[in-house]
Parts: C-alpha cells; structure tokens; sequence
C-alpha cells in the first residue's frame, strides 16, 4: 500500500463527499455496543490522510493512526492533529508498542492489501496487538461491488484546478479489479499529467470470516455498510466486527493458503 504520491495529494479534493462524520458517528455506536470494556486505545490502521481519524479522536478515543504511505502521512500531519499519533507503518506489520482496545480499518484499505496471504498477515498482526476482549472493525468491498459496480467503467473528476480521469479493469477469476487514475493538475495556463496504479482484491464473507477465526479471532459478525443489520445480497460495502474473547494473544491456528 505505500507509495502513493500524487494521489495523497488530491485524494482529499476526490473524496469532498465521503461523509467522514457519519462514517464516525457509526463506528463510534458499534463500539459502544460491541466492545468490552470501557478501553478506549484505538488505532487506525491504513488512517490514509487522517479524515476519519482525527474525528474519531474527537469522540474521545486515544488515537494512533497508522499508515505506509509518507505522502498520505504527510497530508494528515498538516492538519489540526486532535491528539493523535500518527506513525509510518504497513498494516501487515502492525506494532502498536501495547495493547489496543479497538482496532479499525475503513475506506476499503483491507481491500488494497495485495493478497488474501497478506490480508492474513493484517488480521494476525491486530490480533497480536488487540488486548484480549479487543475489537477489530474493518470494511470491506463486496465482489458484488467489483463486479457490478467498479467494473470495468471509467469515472470522471472533473475540479476546479485538477482533471482526473478514473478507469478500471475487473478480472472476474480473482473478483480483482486493477485502477489506473490519470491527473492533469493546472499549473497557469497548461496541465501537468502524473498517473497511480494499483489494485483492489475482493474475497466472499465465508472466505474472510475462517481468515479472521485462523488468525485468532473468537466471534466474528457481518454488517450492511453503515448498518445494524445483516449484509443484503446486493450490498456494495461489508462490515466485520471481529472480536477475541477466549484466544490467548499471539497464538495462531494453521496457516491460510493465499
């Protein structure tokens, strides 16, 4: 997931309609009602330019954000901090230096990691640094979403000071789908081009539910996007809320295949 450069650099002005409040809003209920305990060291794993994490800070969590990316790390350090700690991490080498009670992960950043070997790596590594009755709350791109709604459709940005042309490839063997974003930012009276390539991975709920239970995880439920309710069929966007409640920290089952 590092790297980034150029798209760290417009993704704020991409994603003006994410509501980052609400999706706070949201997470800070499922806590609420699913953690144990009243602990509230949280982490953000894959924290991207801090949008959500800075308001998950407000709510009053004791925030760390992680993330691999210099340049997104950069884009949220500029902002008003809300006391957080942001540290330069990969989400597969999750080391928090203590133990959290709520770790979370948003905005399709399980997706991006390269592999289903090292979507494992991820749930392994929160599970080591999750205390025992710990959370762990991540959304997930369905296939569904690939396959009908990402697709192999193009999307068009078209800003005030910046042009971005969006396209993407599903391969229907993986359920991956590969994006290609081109800019073309305003410098006067010309536009300067610079591109991003990378990939989203999808995997069925079954698929990711043994994952999360091999990696340490006791109970393991799933949600419509921003839901209290179960996962429709045409559903877009998945939550998990993954709990440990009798597994001894850092003991793993068998290893999953990729």
């Amino acid at each position: 997931m590092a790297g980034y450069g150029v798209f760290a650099q417009v993704y704020d002005k991409l994603t003006l309609n994410v509501p980052y409040g609400q999706i706070a809003e949201y997470y800070d209920g499922k806590i609420r009602k699913f953690r144990d305990g009243d602990g509230n060291f949280l982490a953000d794993a894959g924290c991207g330019t801090g949008n959500l994490t800075a308001r998950l800070a407000r709510l009053g969590y004791d925030v760390i954000g992680a993330e691999p990316s210099p340049d997104m790390l950069s884009e949220a350090m500029n902002k008003p901090h809300d006391g957080v700690q942001y540290i330069c991490q990969d989400m597969t080498e999750l080391d928090l230096y203590g133990e959290a009670d709520i770790i979370v992960s948003t905005l399709d950043s399980v997706n991006h990691l390269s592999s289903a070997a090292d979507i494992a790596k991820f749930f392994r590594a929160a599970a080591l640094n999750l205390r025992r009755g710990g959370l762990l709350l991540f959304d997930f791109n369905t296939i569904y979403k690939h396959e009908k709604v990402l697709g192999n459709n193009t999307y068009i940005y078209d800003l005030a000071d910046i042009y971005c042309a969006w396209q993407n490839r599903y391969n229907p063997q993986d359920h991956s789908v590969a994006i290609s974003l081109d800019f073309f930012e305003k410098e006067g009276k010309v536009y300067t081009r610079s591109s991003e390539h990378f990939f989203e991975h999808a995997y069925s709920v079954e698929k990711l539910t043994e994952m999360l239970k091999k990696s340490g995880f006791d109970r393991v439920e799933v949600f419509g996007d921003l839901s209290f309710d179960a996962p429709k069929p045409e559903e877009q966007r998945i939550i998990f809320a993954a709990h440990i409640t009798n597994s001894q920290n850092g003991v793993f089952k068998d290893d999953i295949a990729p």
